[in-house]
């Protein structure tokens, strides 16, 4: 009996541990959304990146506690008119960066953009998200938070 105890109470615990959900796995964004930085509920800094990684197909535009923020995309970057030779740096404006070839929408507080740092305290994020083939009309929104120190 105490044998047939302890087998259960070992079983169970394997399936406790097999069956556990945690970390980013717990996490519950949209399936359009392959990760995102900072998540839900996360501790930044005054100068962190936001990012958001979605699937193919799909892009977006942000905003931060209510300040729309331009998107630039990196394909319509250009350098006196031409397309930037390979390897060449190219100097990126002070907004919301859209990467059409990962699928990655990025803002970087810096001085000259919409925001420059963030302030202590939570912050509030809405992503607008869509597919590209049915376009922006057909947008969804993700809102998390975030806090800064």
């Amino acid at each position: 009996m105490v044998s047939f105890g302890i087998s259960l109470g070992l079983v169970l615990i394997v399936f406790g541990l097999a069956s556990g959900i945690t970390g980013d796995d717990a996490r519950l964004t949209p399936e359009a959304i392959e990760r995102m930085s900072p998540a839900d509920g996360d501790r930044v800094l005054r100068q962190s990146q936001i990012i958001i990684d979605f699937v193919d197909g799909y892009e977006g535009s942000l905003s931060i506690d209510g300040i729309e923020l331009p998107v630039t995309r990196l394909d319509e970057l250009s350098t006196l008119g031409g397309q930037p030779a390979p390897g060449a740096q190219v100097e990126l404006p002070a907004t919301a960066v859209f990467d059409p070839g990962n699928n990655v929408l990025s803002f970087q507080p810096q001085p000259g953009a919409p925001i420059e740092s963030f302030t202590q305290g939570e912050h509030t994020a809405i992503v607008r998200y869509w597919r590209i083939l049915d376009g922006s009309d057909k947008y969804r929104t993700y809102v998390w938070r975030f806090l800064t120190d």
